[in-house]
């Protein structure tokens, strides 16, 4: 039987999918203040999807499960992007760190990520949710053991 992973489907795919199951965790919650904030220094607007906390949760499970260890520092790196200013030149900005520091935190009581020296990882718990919903994906979608187009 193929072994499905984080790696054997596309990721767009499994955050989406990884979001709904992290609804039904009551300890993952946006805070009130979370409708109003934008998610980084490069962005004009707050989101606009309601469910954004829910998705960035999920997004930032796939990347502890590809990346291993990461701190908050390196994650605002990742969710960053290009500031407009004007008739200057765009420049990186990194990403809100209040936004990853909270999620952080609530997928930690939650039980699927834990700190270490390194920075933070997934817990068997959070493996285990990131690789079941793999292979209910890879199972609808006929995909083989690495990703391609369905089959």
């Amino acid at each position: 039987m193929p072994v499905y992973d984080a790696f054997s489907v596309p990721g767009h795919e499994l955050v989406e999918r990884l979001a709904e199951r992290l609804k039904e965790f009551d300890e993952i919650e946006p805070p009130e203040w979370a409708k109003y904030v934008k998610t980084g220094r490069h962005k004009e607007r707050p989101p606009e999807d309601p469910d954004w906390w829910y998705v960035r949760a999920a997004s930032v499970l796939r990347r502890l499960y590809i990346d291993g260890p990461v701190g908050v520092e390196r994650l605002r790196t990742y969710y960053g992007g290009r500031q407009d200013r004007g008739a200057r030149p765009e420049r990186f900005r990194k990403g809100s760190g209040a936004i990853i520091r909270r999620i952080l935190q609530q997928l930690e009581e939650a039980g699927l990520v834990e700190k270490t020296d390194e920075g933070r990882v997934l817990t068997p718990e959070g493996r285990s949710l990131v690789d079941e919903t793999a292979h209910e994906i890879a199972k609808e979608k006929g995909y083989t053991d690495k990703f391609q187009s369905p089959v």
